[in-house]
């Protein structure tokens, strides 16, 4: 099943909105078909398996991180090409929450008179499609803040300079974090200050592209910016106000770029919480906030950061610097949001400290 996983982690940031799937085929401690879920979606692990096994699929046992589908879409359902394929036992990690599925495969496979065990490495199933689960669950992406910063908390200098607080190791770390989620986002600030392309730039990775994202209410992104001249190559997803000049809008869309119309907050700004929304029914599983500390800060106010990556430079820059997060009207220590600590890596001179928060 750990084999399976790491398979299914194969199709991080390339399968959404379909979850990322693990499946082994195995006559003993023989592996017979081996599968994963290809880029959009299709074909699902279980038929790549299949495929590769062949006639020896026959009394296998089948090792599959999520429990295999039981509806009809643009193939037919898993869970009775396994039952074609006559394997005599399923291993199954996770059940889907998907109301299209929901125990229903699982139901086949007993039903065809094969044994099914429910449960193999759950938690590391749950972990690796938590953006999957989040987004049937709370009907958005799973959220990840990444931040790089001083040992302070400063992103940026008292003039402004920010390129580069963290080193090679550290970046090369963040390009990876981008390949493994469906769609990048950052705030009006950082996209006109840093004229950023967002994308994947490791080496043998440039096809793992994210959708990249910026929340500029006022659509003040100039349409020379390296973002809107590749919106052609790779998407680009503008989130504005509903009520922005309609010519304005015209001419970015005229660029290839996507305007999403959001309606604003009180505070006059777009709301955050209709924006992952809106993320969410347009089949984002898993989405990567790089900043800047605006943004970050309405997301943490909101509740809506579910885990942090927080790169830290060895380097002190003061209070007069640029702080990660924004002022966002904590009152006391009780209300502070908490997470819990879920990894630590050095990175050259640099840390990589991870976190979640509590469900």
């Amino acid at each position: 099943m750990r084999a399976a996983l790491g398979l299914a982690a194969r199709g991080l940031g390339q399968v959404w909105p379909n979850p990322a799937v693990g499946c082994i085929l195995a006559q003993g401690d023989r592996v017979v078909g081996r599968g994963w879920t290809q880029p959009s979606g299709r074909p699902h692990a279980e038929t790549q398996a299949l495929a590769r096994a062949g006639a020896q699929a026959k009394g296998a046992t089948a090792y599959v991180t999520l429990e295999p589908c039981a509806h009809h879409g643009r193939t037919p359902p898993c869970a009775e090409a396994l039952i074609e394929a006559g394997i005599a036992r399923a291993v199954v990690a996770l059940e889907d929450p998907d109301p299209r599925v929901e125990g229903r495969g699982l139901a086949l496979l007993r039903e065809a008179g094969i044994a099914v065990d429910l449960g193999i490495e759950e938690k590391a199933a749950a972990a690796l499609n938590a953006g999957f689960l989040c987004r049937l669950r709370r009907g958005r992406p799973l959220v990840t803040l990444k931040l790089a910063s001083s040992l302070d908390g400063r992103i940026a200098a008292p003039d402004g300079e920010s390129q580069w607080i963290t080193g090679d190791a550290a970046r090369a770390r963040a390009h990876l974090l981008r390949a493994e989620a469906d769609a990048v986002m950052i705030g009006a600030n950082t996209a006109v200050q840093d004229d950023p392309e967002l994308s994947c730039r490791l080496p043998g990775m440039g096809g793992r592209q994210p959708v990249r994202i910026v929340l500029d209410g006022s659509l003040r992104l100039p349409l020379t910016s390296r973002l809107v001249r590749t919106a052609r190559k790779r998407p680009l997803w503008v989130i504005a106000r509903n009520d922005v000049e309609a010519e304005r809008a015209r001419a970015f869309a005229d660029c290839g770029v996507e305007v999403i119309g959001v309606t604003t907050a009180p505070s006059g700004l777009p709301d955050i919480a209709e924006i992952l929304e809106k993320l969410g029914e347009r089949g984002l599983t898993r989405l990567l906030v790089e900043g800047g500390s605006r943004l970050a800060a309405s997301l943490v106010r909101a509740g809506l950061v579910d885990r942090i990556a927080w790169f830290r430079a060895p380097s002190i820059i003061g209070g007069d610097g640029l702080p990660a997060i924004e002022g966002f009207g904590l009152e006391g220590l009780s209300a502070a949001p908490s997470y819990r600590s879920t990894g630590r890596m050095s990175l050259g001179h640099d840390l990589l400290e991870t976190f979640a928060r509590d469900d």
